[in-house]
């Protein structure tokens, strides 16, 4: 259930203002006692303060989370993984850590080995979008997603309050679930597609940009993003969107035997139990 006043006397610590971290800023400022900022650019720090996003950003961790209660690290997967073993040199109280990283087993076990007063826990918003940076942040981009919490052995009741009061405060829907399983599924839902429009948009001559329409522009959308965010994701999903391709390749020669035999008997039943398992999937 939802405590409208549970971030109320709480200092928030945000780690990267880009994309995700700059629209949890926008959906939390006001709702808790200090909005604070760690992020390496400047004029994105200059940025977050024009605008009052946050109370107060640094370059530095060291001003900003030794003040936090809770620290949400919202960097991309790599910054996320090399910055966890910094904490402990950075934050001497206690102190409730959650990450918003895409892929969770290599997080959950580095925030596994954090000392003691730490209460680490995984996250994931299945929401965003192919660009980022603070200009693109917006409020409301969590509401009715999906809100992943992963958590370790070593997840305290209070940590497991805050994740759920994070989701409710951004209007998201909290999702319970193990990080190799997580990492099962949006290797399906989310890095398999990457890979697909990837390939899509190589394998599309350029002449044919005279007909694109709002098919093939959504079905590609995902190849926009940039590699320093995706690149890690797949690093550290590697074994699960192998297994992902292999079995979107059964299904790929399929169709394609369909099509060289000209059975269209067989195509139109793949097509039919495909637009319905999209429905089970999408509810649309």
């Amino acid at each position: 259930m939802e405590d409208p006043h549970f971030f109320t006397n709480t200092k928030i610590a945000i780690v990267g203002l880009g994309l995700m971290g700059g629209s949890l800023a926008l959906d939390l400022r006001g709702r808790c006692q200090t909005l604070l900022a760690v992020d390496p650019d400047p004029a994105t720090r200059a940025r977050s303060l024009e605008n009052k996003i946050v109370d107060q950003v640094s370059g530095d961790p060291a001003e900003i989370l030794p003040q936090a209660d809770l620290i949400l690290l919202a960097a991309p997967v790599g910054v996320i993984l090399e910055f966890i073993p910094r904490l402990p040199e950075l934050v001497p109280q206690s102190v409730v850590v959650l990450d918003i990283g895409s892929t969770k087993v290599q997080i959950c076990q580095a925030l596994d080995d954090l000392p003691p007063r730490f209460e680490p826990i995984g996250g994931h918003p299945m929401c965003g979008k192919a660009v980022n940076g603070l200009s693109h942040a917006e409020a409301g981009l969590f509401q009715g997603a999906p809100f992943a919490f992963t958590p370790l052995s070593r997840t305290t009741e209070r940590a497991r309050e805050t994740a759920d009061q994070l989701a409710y405060a951004l209007h998201a829907r909290p999702l319970w679930v193990g990080p190799n399983t997580h990492d099962s599924w949006v290797a399906a839902t989310s890095h398999l597609p990457h890979i697909l429009a990837t390939a899509l948009v190589l394998s599309t001559e350029a002449e044919a940009s005279h007909l694109v329409g709002p098919g093939f522009r959504s079905t590609s959308r995902l190849a926009g993003s940039p590699s320093s965010v995706t690149l890690p994701i797949m690093e550290t999903n590697r074994s699960h969107i192998l297994e992902a391709i292999e079995r979107f390749r059964l299904h790929l020669d399929a169709l394609e035997d369909c099509l060289t035999r000209g059975d269209y008997p067989a195509l139109k039943d793949y097509l039919d139990t495909g637009a319905a398992n999209r429905s089970l999937l999408t509810g649309i």
